[in-house]
Order: C-alpha cells, then structure tokens, then sequence
C-alpha cells in the first residue's frame, strides 16, 4: 500500500478552516478542481464531478467534529488506484490563534500505474487544493 501526505499553514483560526472545509459536503466551497458536489445518503455519500465532467464517488468512513478531521473512501473514480481511503486534519498551532495547519493524506494500492505514479499524483492533488484554500482564506 502506497500513502502520502501534505501539510500547509493557512492564514486563519482552526475553528474558522473546519467551518469551512469540514462539511463531507463542501468541496466546492474552496476546491476548484471540484466545483460540483451532491450528498448522498443521508449525507455519508458525495457525489463529485470534475471540469471535465468525471464523476468521483467518496464515501464518509469517519467523522470528529471536535478533533476537526474526518476520513472518506473513493467508491468510484478515474484514479488508477483502488483501496483509496484519505483524511483531511485542521490542527491548532500552539500561540497562534489565527493560524491552523491542513494535513490531507491517503492511502492507496496503485493499479494500472507505478506507485510512484499514484504518489505523485495524489501529492500534487492535496498540494493544489491546500494551496486553493490559502487562496480561499486570504481572497
């Protein structure tokens, strides 16, 4: 099993970063790579589409509202993995009260690509959507 992980400082107060992106729903909200989201299931399921139309299925497999994190499972993707479970993670920085650190990370069985192939590519996913929620915290 292949796994990676990016983390980034953003300019605002933990609790501001998870109202923001600890919706299972709220991908659109700052990740222009997604700019469609339908919850599905009561809300455990999304249903995403990219720019170029391509539906990603993700399922909710765990959820902390007070430790600001949760983790979801791709059902359905145009990823070459399977197995994909991610986490997204707001942490305190301690002194700094409008600062929190993003982690996002994953793991995955590479298939039909190298693993080095699937690192690199989730890599630069998490790298460009923490980088499009800086953008969306200081715009």
């Amino acid at each position: 099993m292949a796994s990676t992980s990016v983390s980034r400082i953003v300019p605002a107060s933990p609790d501001k970063v998870w109202s923001l992106i600890g919706g299972f729903d709220a991908l659109p909200d700052w990740l222009p790579y997604i700019p469609e989201s339908t919850a599905l299931e009561g809300g455990r399921v999304r249903r995403l589409k990219n720019p170029e139309g391509e539906v990603i299925i993700e399922r909710l497999v765990d959820f902390n509202e007070a430790e600001r994190h949760y983790s979801y499972a791709i059902l359905q993707a145009p990823f070459p993995v399977d197995g994909y479970v991610s986490t997204l993670r707001v942490h305190a920085i301690p002194g700094e009260e409008n600062a929190a650190e993003v982690q996002w990370s994953g793991r995955f069985n590479p298939h039909g690509a190298t693993e080095n192939e699937v690192v690199d590519l989730f890599a630069g996913i998490y790298r460009d959507g923490l980088d499009a929620l800086h953008k969306t915290l200081t715009s």
